[in-house]
């Protein structure tokens, strides 16, 4: 439980209402009851405050007085950011902070550096010569590869691989694959989070490097050798061959795939599903989606596209062979 005015003494914010009013949850804005907190943030679904039941709601000035008219609310610059914020201020004072310390099932090899208050989960491993930086907390069942190395306040959920071999292969006599020995390391900068069963190829030769603030969310492949800007974030199944150099600030979306060896400016934004296969120079948003239709409707327009050139050149002879009665 939370008293409303400990929170405004906490965040900040403008109080409308009773600063006395106890928390007992923070909820969505669908869901929440009346002792319980939400947050509304998009000025379209401003229809919902007649309906939702929240005892208090965080919003922006714009909502303040439709807000303020059917109970309790906090006025904030950023109200998304505001409850981000008291998200987090909600877990220290509830518990669910991971303590400091190696579990026992987990195996550290020698040669390795955890900082005393890092949290190492159940079953993981954190191979020789890793380096693990403060506060940084590591869920169960994460692999750090040797020499790998993680910055301060990071945090790595559950089934992630860190420092796996890249996919490098030379062709061989006879067809056969020969194995290029991954001899680089990944290295991830501070305040980094990453997903779930998310997988960060080791280098070939120079590392992989992950800079501070970067977000991945679960189920991405970041291969050998990518370089990452700060704060850039992707969502779930993106996909990412080996050595792309990809800026900061970028958003990628889910199961956005960019291809090897190509550049990505700062500040891009990549929609969801795109597939990006040339480099980005030039800040902005990028989308690459064929629309979704009934499926008889997509194999017409699918087989339209196939013949795009030919239809192309046949469009450019009649525009030559009117040419001249143009002219007339």
């Amino acid at each position: 439980m939370l008293r409303v005015g400990a929170i405004i003494k906490a965040l900040g914010g403008k109080l409308l209402g009773d600063p006395e009013r106890d928390i007992t949850r923070l909820a969505s804005l669908e869901n929440a009851q009346p002792g319980e907190l939400s947050y509304l943030a998009d000025t379209r679904l401003a229809h919902r405050l007649a309906s939702t039941r929240a005892g208090c709601l965080v919003v922006g000035q714009s909502l303040a007085d439709a807000a303020a008219a059917r109970g309790d609310c906090i006025v904030a610059d950023d109200p998304h950011l505001y409850f981000a914020l008291l998200t987090q201020l909600w877990k220290r004072l509830h518990g669910g902070v991971p303590q400091p310390g190696v579990h026992p099932s987990a195996v550290v090899e020698q040669g390795a550096v955890i900082d005393p208050t890092a949290s190492i989960g159940a079953l993981c491993f954190i191979g020789r010569g890793a380096r693990i930086g403060a506060q940084t907390v590591i869920r169960e069942r994460v692999t750090v590869a040797e020499g790998c190395t993680i910055g301060a306040r990071c945090l790595i959920e559950s089934g992630a691989v860190i420092g796996g071999d890249g996919f490098g292969f030379a062709p061989g006599a006879g067809g056969a694959w020969v194995k290029i020995e991954q001899l680089g390391a990944v290295r991830i900068g501070d305040d980094v989070e990453i997903g779930a069963n998310t997988c960060i190829d080791r280098g070939a030769l120079d590392d992989t490097v992950i800079e501070d603030g970067v977000k991945l969310d679960n189920l991405i492949q970041i291969g050998h050798n990518t370089h990452i800007g700060r704060h850039t974030i992707m969502a779930g199944c993106v996909g990412v061959a080996g050595s792309a150099r990809i800026g900061a600030y970028c958003a990628v979306g889910g199961a956005g795939m960019i291809s090897g060896h190509l550049t990505i400016a700062d500040k891009v934004t990549i929609s969801g599903g795109t597939l990006v296969s040339e480099s980005i120079r030039e800040p902005g948003h990028y989308t690459g989606i064929y629309p979704i239709a009934d499926d008889a409707a997509w194999k017409k327009n699918a087989a339209v596209l196939r013949r795009l050139y030919e239809l192309r050149a046949r469009v450019k002879r009649l525009e030559q062979r009117l040419e001249p009665s143009r002219e007339e």
